[in-house]
């Protein structure tokens, strides 16, 4: 079945909406056509032509107007059904917020403070990953560790485009961790993963780097499976001594542990926020046997 999504923007809302939604169609085959940065009639022609030869619904969160109604007025004559996602949370709001939306194209792009915040993050991320620049480990908004190979690093980048400041630092069986990280005033969260899984990952990566003889099973401590499955015990026995949440990611896309990272940072910034509560609460609270 042919899909198109158009867009006047970079097509990245039609692309997520697609992903979740065609997901829970197990026996379906999705060609997808993307037409994105879809701003003039002349730009839009292309794209009628397109779904005149390959029909197929249309996903679109073009907001322009008139080339709203060429669209729906074309895919109304060749009997293909066209679907404005934004429509309805866009009605939602503007019912509740009192105020009529504006019809322009790419507005969540422009470059204001969120998006500097996120170019910052990506630097960021780059200047500390693998626990690089120890000393800026004060500025990380979260710090990430676990034993190599446990998607530290695409985890951190991808938190960085939410703009998020994520330092990550390996843990090593046999050697102190960063002493950094026993002051760090942001929240510590590891990351563990199967043993087998992790064994795997590690295995492709030799054969990446050019080392096939390390990627036999028995040549090194890194892919061996005893010494696999001791070094991420000791990693989690690290973290509950510490008293840092830990993650499993084996069966988890990198989304996914990127939100569940979100979700315990939260959770951490909650606590900080009852305690700061408390705190304040006991200060302002008369010492016992003094007089009110």
């Amino acid at each position: 079945m042919n899909l198109h999504l158009v867009s006047d923007a970079t097509g990245e809302t039609l692309n997520a909406i697609a992903r979740a939604t065609v997901a829970q169609f197990e026996q379906v085959e999705i060609i997808y056509h993307r037409w994105s940065l879809i701003r003039s009639r002349l730009q839009l022609h292309r794209v009628l032509e397109g779904i005149e030869a390959e029909p197929g619904p249309v996903l679109s969160t073009l907001v322009d107007r008139a080339l709203r109604h060429d669209l729906d007025l074309f895919c109304e004559r060749l009997g293909v059904s066209v679907v404005n996602v934004l429509d309805p949370v866009i009605s939602l709001l503007q019912e509740q917020i009192g105020e009529v939306a504006t019809a322009r194209p790419g507005r969540q792009y422009v470059l204001d403070a969120d998006y500097f915040r996120r170019i910052d993050a990506m630097h960021y991320v780059l200047a500390h990953d693998d626990g690089q620049a120890e000393a800026g480990l004060t500025e990380a908004d979260v710090c990430l560790v676990g034993v190599s190979r446990s998607s530290k690093t695409p985890t951190a980048f991808y938190l960085a485009n939410r703009g998020v400041k994520a330092a990550n630092v390996p843990l090593v069986p046999n050697l102190p961790i960063p002493a950094i990280l026993e002051t760090l005033s942001c929240p510590i969260i590891g990351l563990t993963i199967d043993a087998q899984a992790l064994i795997e990952i590690r295995r492709h990566r030799l054969r990446l780097i050019g080392a096939p003889g390390l990627a036999r099973h028995d040549a090194s401590d890194y892919i061996d499976e005893e010494a696999v499955k001791a070094e991420l015990l000791w990693a989690r026995r690290l973290c509950a001594r510490h008293g840092w949440p830990v993650i499993e990611v084996t069966r988890r896309s990198i989304e996914e542990t990127a939100a569940a990272v979100l979700q315990r940072m939260e959770e951490w910034h909650a606590r900080r926020r009852k305690d700061d509560k408390t705190a304040a609460s006991l200060a302002q609270s008369p010492a016992p046997g003094s007089s009110a």
